[in-house]
């Protein structure tokens, strides 16, 4: 009488790594275990991870605060002001120290004010140049908006 080797249930190379056989449990359609992978001593909450004593309101992205709209392709944070605005103001109303004001610049804003916006030339060139330019920021470091 020949003996024929069992054939595996899997073929060779298929299948998670270290894995016996019926080690995760029933193979389901395509041979993966049905379940998914579990790492040994890991135990996975029902629902996703969640990060202990932290509970989100559904539907609430909360973002990241030092970001409120979001990141530039560089990686540097938008500010929640715009230079749109800060460059209108800054035309119509320098002479005053508004756009600056507006930023948060308070020190720069002072100064235009005592000197009515360098007697206009300089709130004109400051107004163009946030209207223009894509690294103004925000008095905390933030660029603006466009």
């Amino acid at each position: 009488m020949s003996e024929q080797p069992q054939q595996p249930s899997q073929p060779p190379g298929y299948g998670y790594p270290n894995q016996g056989p019926g080690a995760a449990g029933q193979a389901g359609p395509y041979g993966y275990p049905q379940g998914g992978y579990q790492q040994p001593g890991y135990q996975q909450a029902a629902g996703g991870y969640q990060a202990p004593g932290y509970q989100q309101a559904p539907g609430y992205y909360a973002g990241d605060p030092g970001a409120p709209y979001g990141y530039d392709p560089y990686g540097r944070p938008y500010s929640d002001k715009s230079k749109i605005i800060a460059g209108v103001l800054q035309l119509f109303l320098g002479g005053f120290g508004i756009g600056r004001f507006y930023t948060g610049s308070v020190g720069i804003g002072l100064a235009q004010l005592f000197t009515c916006g360098g007697l206009g030339f300089w709130a004109l060139i400051d107004g163009i140049m946030y209207l223009v330019s894509n690294d103004r920021t925000d008095d905390q470091g933030r660029i603006l908006r466009g």
